[in-house]
């Protein structure tokens, strides 16, 4: 069996590339990787538009109508990002049917993890009792997630791994403005995991990253680093919370996610019309409904749950997955692609044939 792939491999030796379209073939020794099992998980804190008009100069009609966004899940007090990222993963390894120790390798997309170091990864890989595996976490913004499943595929083809568990985990709420009316509508909490693994079902055929280093003051977090480290100063001029251009951004993310779609089903030889579902980077609804127009879909070919979970970053990807499944919305034969864009400036995409 001959499958495309394109994105970061490896072991080159393995493959054939095709020069000027940058097409790699996966050859019939070459293991299939594909999603065994998926898990999300949600703090049960709702903090509703209503609410913020009791904290902002704002109003639902003003958040719903730029955003889509009702409302947003936050986490208490205390309660780090592992613990969401812990919850998440029991979830995907049971519906994977796979125990820990059958875990290679772990990987926490994150911009929130609970400390500079260890990795949230290991302390996930603890508290999974996940003995036979290496851990690492990955800093790509809201394309995290993505960046996780592009390297852990790459490592189950080459053999050097069986199975990955790929966390998206984050607790944006405690980095986020609440005096920013712009900004602190958009942010939740959450996790959302996959296990993947050697598959003939739900196989992942395409991956590819990108990013442009150029537009990192777009979205950042300037304060707690070696550029700018922890000071009083720092604390009182708030420069320990997320700082967005949203204009901007909007700009970049509907350019982005749309050339990414259309990147993914050339590279499979596929049309707008085989596109069965997307799962995208909940980031907008106006960018997700502009995507759709492009490509001529319905708003139903899109896992959209940014209303009622708002911005998750790098766990929205896996939580929508995970509940467009549980929802019934992807069945055997469908081609689901997996797009995401997001601070560094970074984005990727995958394709899942189901």
């Amino acid at each position: 069996m001959i499958a495309q792939l394109r994105g970061p491999l490896l072991l080159w030796s393995f493959f054939d590339q095709y020069k000027g379209n940058g097409v790699t073939t996966l050859a019939a020794n070459m293991i299939q990787p594909g999603i065994l099992g998926t898990g999300s998980f949600l703090p049960e804190r709702v903090l509703t538009n209503q609410d913020l008009e009791n904290m902002v100069d704002t109003s639902d009609e003003w958040i719903v109508t730029r955003t889509g966004i009702s409302e947003r899940r936050v986490s208490e007090p205390g309660v780090p990002t592992s613990e969401l990222a812990i919850e998440a993963s029991k979830r995907a390894l049971e519906d994977a049917q796979t125990e820990p120790d059958e875990i290679d390798l772990t990987i926490v997309a994150t911009i929130t993890p609970d400390m500079s170091f260890p990795a949230t990864a290991c302390l996930v890989q603890d508290a999974l009792a996940a003995k036979n595996s290496g851990a690492f976490d990955v800093e790509a913004a809201c394309s995290g997630f993505v960046c996780g499943v592009a390297a852990a595929s790459s490592m189950i083809m080459t053999g050097s791994i069986n199975k990955a568990l790929v966390i998206g985990a984050e607790e944006l709420t405690k980095i986020t403005n609440y005096e920013d009316r712009t900004s602190c509508i958009l942010f939740g909490d959450g996790a959302g995991a996959v296990v993947l693994g050697p598959s003939e079902n739900r196989r992942i055929v395409y991956t590819k990253l990108g990013a442009d280093g150029s537009g990192g003051e777009m979205m950042k977090l300037p304060a707690g680093g070696t550029r700018m480290p922890t000071t009083a100063e720092t604390v009182r001029d708030k420069l320990h919370y997320m700082v967005i251009r949203g204009r901007e951004v909007f700009k970049f993310a509907v350019t982005r996610m749309q050339d990414c779609i259309q990147e993914a089903i050339d590279a499979r030889g596929y049309g707008p019309e085989d596109i069965s579902l997307i799962v995208p980077h909940q980031v907008n609804r106006r960018i997700l409904k502009a995507a759709a127009e492009k490509f001529g879909l319905p708003m139903e070919k899109l896992a959209v749950n940014i209303d009622k979970r708002g911005n998750t970053a790098a766990a929205s990807i896996p939580i929508a997955l995970d509940e467009a499944i549980k929802e019934g919305k992807v069945k055997a034969g469908d081609v689901v692609i997996l797009v995401a864009f997001g601070g560094g400036l970074t984005w990727g995409s995958a394709l899942v044939e189901w």
